[in-house]
């Protein structure tokens, strides 16, 4: 088992930025794919942005490019979202996942965290 728990979410204007962590704990010595996902009110959880368990691949969802930044410190077995020029439509909650792969698709996802609010004001 591995339980996974998010922070750093908050309130910001539209153009700041935040910086979202994920602690893993439990099963660690696995290392794991992760992801991050979002759902915002009304809407079905979306993916986000995903890490291979090296850190050497990446991939995201073409609404955050150039915007987000994933990576992760596997020492620390934590993963970051770095969240720059922020827009409204980013606001939802932010969720991490832990999985055998990097993919884009949720089910492939075996450990999800309780999420984490992200909210930009206009």
């Amino acid at each position: 088992q591995v339980q996974l728990v998010e922070s750093g979410g908050g309130l910001v204007q539209a153009g700041g930025s935040l910086r979202l962590s994920c602690a893993a704990s439990g099963r660690t010595d696995s290392y794991y794919a992760m992801g991050w996902f979002r759902q915002a009110p009304g809407k079905e959880r979306a993916f986000v942005t995903t890490i291979s368990r090296g850190g050497g691949t990446t991939d995201y969802a073409d609404d955050v490019k150039g915007r987000f930044t994933i990576s992760r410190d596997n020492a620390k077995n934590t993963v970051y979202l770095q969240m720059n020029s922020l827009k409204p439509e980013d606001t939802a909650v932010h969720y991490c996942a832990a999985g055998p792969l990097a993919l884009t698709t949720a089910r492939v996802y075996r450990y999800w965290g309780q999420g984490t609010q992200v909210t930009v004001s206009s």
